[in-house]
């Protein structure tokens, strides 16, 4: 077998040119390169905004949820919404490892979370054998490719695979909060009740210190208790991330009539990129982790308010994410327990 592009161009079908998770199609052929890895998938992550899309578009019918994600597959070659156009991730074994990548520290039968996403892996459903609708999870039996240049992380043996898996499906988010919040900061964070904002929300907490102060919203007051009651946040308010003036009006009223060093945006709906662009001062850090945000829509936004703010596109990858956001269960007993009575 040949070597092919290190970053899967090789697998384009159409438009020759890009690289797979731009591309339209892609060969989901399951006979690896000589630097590509077969993985025998057991589990999809598929993304929030993904999921939320298609279980909506299925009316909650799980046999047409199944049959829309086939479909995507099989005409795509990965798990990409054309909607939406993100993916997820995925969990399964190694099957078979490339003659040049023999020298990684992974083996047939090691069980590994990919840290690439679903809308650029080269994807083979079999069958889709459950679906876990509060968790946005598929089981299924299939396999797929990773490439020379794709990233994954081998599931630890101190905690459950599914467990490892909720956390390292948002891992970039927490580990990415980390760099940006510092000791003092005020840092509101949408969508605080997920999974994504419970680990944003701990992290900010950790971080501003004694000094700082963290505000956590939700659309509905479910998470309240959790958060407040686990000490995730300072505050929580209840609001529509789609209505920017609701959100503003409220957001300020929780921290003292001040405008946030750094809001994060963790939600999985479109529409709510004002929400995050108006608490945040001159100046000011927004942090955008959800794949429904139009960036577009951001940065005309804020050009149309005249707001000089940085805005971070949520980049799934930082260095190290997948041992520090796994590490992040291991400090905290009180979110392990949520995790596991949540998303396990």
């Amino acid at each position: 077998m040949a070597m092919g592009n290190k970053y899967g161009a090789h697998r384009v079908l159409e438009p020759k040119g890009l690289l797979p998770q731009a591309a339209d199609r892609i060969d989901n052929t399951m006979e690896i390169f000589d630097n590509e890895i077969l993985v025998d998938v057991s589990a999809l992550n598929i993304d929030a905004a993904s999921f939320r899309q298609l279980w909506e578009a299925a009316r909650g019918d799980e046999e047409e949820l199944k049959k829309s994600i086939i479909s995507i597959v099989n005409q795509r070659g990965k798990m990409q919404n054309p909607v939406t156009g993100s993916g997820g991730m995925l969990m399964g074994s190694v099957a078979e490892i490339g003659s040049a990548l023999k020298d990684r520290d992974l083996k047939p039968g090691d069980r590994i979370a990919t840290l690439v996403s679903l809308s650029l892996t080269p994807l083979h459903i079999e069958e889709i054998i459950a679906v876990f609708p509060d968790i946005e999870r598929v089981e299924v039996k299939g396999q797929a490719i990773l490439f020379e240049s794709g990233i994954y992380a081998k599931l630890p043996s101190d905690m459950s695979e599914n467990l490892a898996l909720a956390v390292l499906d948002v891992a970039g988010a927490p580990a990415q909060t980390a760099k940006i919040v510092h000791e003092g900061d005020s840092v509101l964070i949408l969508g605080a009740g997920g999974k994504s904002g419970m680990l944003c929300c701990y992290e900010a907490m950790k971080r501003v210190g004694p000094s700082g102060h963290v505000v956590g919203m939700s659309r509905n007051d479910r998470p309240k208790d959790l958060l407040l009651d686990n000490g995730l946040c300072h505050k929580f308010f209840v609001a529509n991330a789609q209505n920017p003036v609701d959100v503003l009006e409220k957001a300020l009223d929780a921290n003292g009539g001040r405008e946030y060093d750094v809001v994060i945006n963790v939600v999985n709906i479109d529409g709510t990129e004002m929400s995050s662009i108006l608490p945040v001062r001159e100046g000011g850090l927004v942090y955008f982790f959800s794949m429904a945000t139009s960036f577009t829509r951001a940065a005309l936004g804020a050009e149309g308010v005249g707001k000089d703010v940085t805005m971070i596109v949520g980049n799934g990858y930082t260095k190290n994410h997948a041992e520090f956001s796994l590490q992040v269960l291991r400090e905290s007993e009180a979110l392990k327990s949520i995790f596991e009575t949540m998303y396990v």
